[in-house]
């Protein structure tokens, strides 16, 4: 009884903590989204509204649909981009595969670097005076020398995904080189021996076999993007205009630069709804048993 009585005690600790950090901050922005909550004011939060601010977002906010469209294609162009070269790059560092050694090595730099950080070194690298790919492009292809890449709004959202892939290529391809290394051999040895090229092999074999990795390494891509801010923050701050703002900028720009936490908690929980689904999905996949 004592034994039994012990071990429910010992988890009170990290059970508190995790209510305090997590549990507890969440049920007050749930309670903030449905009042009035402008932090410009002494009595704050003000005034139950119950779902108008919801239906702020929804009917009358342009700024929120275009970060949501600006979250969405950011999304999508990042999960697709980082995979393929996630998986390029897994393929060359699986058990035989070739430059194992080098690409290796070239990995650990990206992975060991903060979001923010990486958005720094972007910015720095792009600025059109004194950047390294102006120089580069001045010697390589000079019509793209000079150019502002961060205020125009096309290569701005280039710049950004370009920053988010190359910084997330390095975690992406040691979870698929661990898939990879997953795959049967022998299944791959007997479709060589009846004949199958390369891409029939990795088509018909060892994809089929990777599909559950992919599938988590998809989701989990997917989720750190929905809520990206770091650097979007650090490279263009939503510029030029909105054209980068994500929405996790928005949120931030609207609860902090203009107070208006009541509104920014409620589109934080529209925010919360496709994560939660993309949750579901990726411990489905991860907690599957055989």
């Amino acid at each position: 009884m004592r034994d039994r009585t012990l071990k429910y005690l010992l988890v009170v600790p990290a059970v508190l903590v995790v209510f305090a950090t997590a549990v507890w901050p969440l049920i007050e922005s749930l309670r903030f989204s449905m009042t009035r909550g402008l932090s410009s004011r002494a009595n704050f939060p003000q005034d139950y509204v119950g779902f108008e601010n919801y239906q702020w977002a929804f009917l009358y906010e342009p700024a929120f649909w275009n970060s949501v469209y600006v979250t969405g294609l950011y999304t999508v162009v990042t999960v697709v981009l980082t995979t393929l070269f996630a998986l390029g790059l897994a393929m060359l560092l699986a058990p035989g595969g070739k430059l194992r050694s080098g690409v290796q090595t070239l990995l650990i730099l990206p992975f060991a670097m903060s979001p923010a950080l990486i958005g720094v070194s972007f910015r720095f690298m792009f600025n059109p005076e004194f950047g390294l790919f102006d120089a580069f492009f001045g010697v390589v292809f000079p019509p793209l020398a000079d150019v502002s890449w961060l205020a125009d709004p096309d290569l701005a959202f280039a710049v950004i995904v370009m920053a988010d892939v190359w910084g997330w290529i390095p975690f992406l391809t040691l979870v698929l080189i661990g898939g990879l290394a997953s795959v049967p051999q022998d299944t791959i040895e007997a479709a060589q021996v009846d004949g199958a090229s390369g891409w029939r092999v990795f088509k018909d074999v060892t994809l089929p076999q990777l599909l559950p990795v992919l599938a988590v390494v998809i989701i989990l891509k997917a989720i750190f993007s929905l809520k990206t801010f770091d650097q979007v923050y650090m490279l263009t701050n939503g510029g030029p205009g909105t054209a980068t703002q994500t929405l996790s900028h928005y949120i931030y720009i609207t609860s902090a630069r203009y107070g208006q936490v009541g509104y920014a908690a409620s589109v934080a929980w529209l925010m919360v709804i496709p994560m939660m689904v993309l949750t579901y999905f990726y411990a489905k996949f991860v907690f599957k048993k055989d």
